[in-house]
C-alpha cells in the first residue's frame, strides 16, 4: 500500500484487461472538438471560430497538449464531433453535424445525434483498439462547453446552477452564462432519470462522443482516463447510462473548475494530480501517464522483500 493510489490504480486496470500483464506502451489522446449554439447567448469570451482554430493546431501538433503528449509517449488524435464550417485537414472526421442548437431555444440535438455522437465515440476506442492502443486519454475543444457540461451536470446531480458553473468570465459574463443554463433547462425540462435525454438536450457533440469513448472503454476492456471538468461530466454521462462502464474510467486530475470535484465524488474516483489545471484539450489526462509508466516500473522490475533480504512486514494492530 505504501504507492497508494499507483497499486489501485494497476489493479484496477488489470482487472478491467483481464490480465495481470500489463502493458500501457500504445497509448493516445482522443481530442473531440464541437460547436455550441448556446455560444449565442454571449456565454464564452470568444466565439466559436477558437473551436476550428484550436483544431488545426492540433492537427499542426502545436498544442499544449501535443507538447505534453511528446514526453509522454502519447499519440494526438483531434476528432471533428461536429464543429461549424468545413471539415479540417488531419482532422477525424466524426461529424454529427456542424454545431449543435442553442439549447435556450429548445434541444441542443435530437436523440438519434446523442445516440450517434455515442456510437461515434465508442466506433473511436474500437479503431483505436485496432491499432494496437491500450490506454487512452480524453480531450476536448469547443467554444461554450463549459456551459452545456455545466447544464448537464447541474441536472443529474440535483445541484444549484451557481454551484456548477464557473470557468474565467467577469461577474457579468458568468450571469449570462447561469441565466442562459437557467433557460435551457426551463425550455427543455430534461429528465434527470434519464442521462440520453438530458445529454441530447442540454450537451454538446463533443460531450455525448466522449461519452462514447468511456463506454467503449468499458467495452473494449481499454482503460480511458477522465481529464478535467468537461470529460468528467461525459464519465458521469456513461455511468449513468450504464453503471458497469465505472470500470473503465480513470481519473487523472481535479481540476480548477468549482464543480469538477463533485463531479469526482459523483463517480467515486480519486484524481492522481491536483494541480489546478484548467486548460483542457486533454493536457490534465495526458499528464498523468507518466505516473502509469512510474507504476509500472515498480510493478515490473522490483523486488520482493525475500529477494532483498528483508523479513517481511508483520501488519500491526
Amino acid at each position: 500500500g505504501g504507492l497508494g493510489a499507483l497499486e489501485t490504480m494497476l489493479e484496477d486496470a488489470a482487472a478491467l484487461t483481464g490480465t495481470a500483464q500489463l502493458d500501457f506502451s500504445h497509448r493516445a489522446v482522443l481530442v473531440l472538438c464541437a460547436d455550441n449554439g448556446v455560444v449565442a447567448q454571449g456565454v464564452s469570451q470568444t466565439d466559436q471560430s477558437v473551436t476550428r482554430a484550436v483544431a488545426e493546431n492540433l492537427a499542426a501538433r502545436r498544442t499544449s497538449v501535443c507538447q505534453m503528449a511528446k514526453t509522454a509517449r502519447c499519440e494526438v488524435v483531434p476528432v471533428d464531433m461536429g464543429m461549424a464550417g468545413d471539415l479540417v485537414p488531419g482532422v477525424v472526421n466524426c461529424r454529427i453535424a456542424a454545431g449543435t442548437q442553442d439549447f435556450t431555444q429548445g434541444p441542443a440535438m435530437t436523440r438519434a445525434e446523442a445516440i450517434d455522437a455515442i456510437a461515434a465515440g465508442i466506433a473511436l476506442v474500437r479503431a483505436q483498439k485496432a491499432q494496437g492502443v491500450q490506454l487512452l486519454a480524453t480531450g476536448e475543444m469547443g467554444i461554450g462547453n463549459t456551459t452545456t457540461s455545466s447544464a448537464v451536470a447541474a441536472v443529474l446531480l440535483g445541484q444549484p446552477i451557481e454551484t456548477m458553473t464557473g470557468a474565467g468570465l467577469s461577474d457579468e459574463g458568468l450571469a449570462r452564462k447561469m441565466d442562459a443554463i437557467r433557460r435551457g433547462i426551463a425550455v427543455n425540462t430534461p429528465d434527470a432519470a434519464d442521462p440520453l435525454d438530458v445529454l441530447a438536450k442540454l450537451g454538446g457533440f463533443d460531450l455525448a462522443g466522449l461519452c462514447g469513448v468511456f463506454l467503449g472503454g468499458a467495452l473494449e476492456g481499454i482503460p480511458v482516463l477522465m481529464d478535467g471538468f468537461i470529460s468528467g461530466v461525459a464519465a458521469l454521462c456513461a455511468v449513468r447510462l450504464c453503471p458497469a462502464a465505472a470500470k473503465a474510467v480513470f481519473a487523472s486530475h481535479c481540476s480548477s473548475e468549482p464543480a469538477a470535484r463533485l463531479v469526482l465524488e459523483a463517480l467515486g474516483k480519486a484524481p492522481l494530480l491536483t494541480a489546478g489545471l484548467h486548460l483542457g484539450e486533454g493536457t490534465g489526462a495526458v499528464a498523468s501517464i507518466p505516473l502509469w509508466d512510474m507504476a509500472l516500473a515498480v510493478y515490473r522490475g522490483c523486488y520482493s522483500f525475500a529477494e532483498g533480504g528483508i523479513t517481511p512486514y508483520t501488519p500491526q494492530c
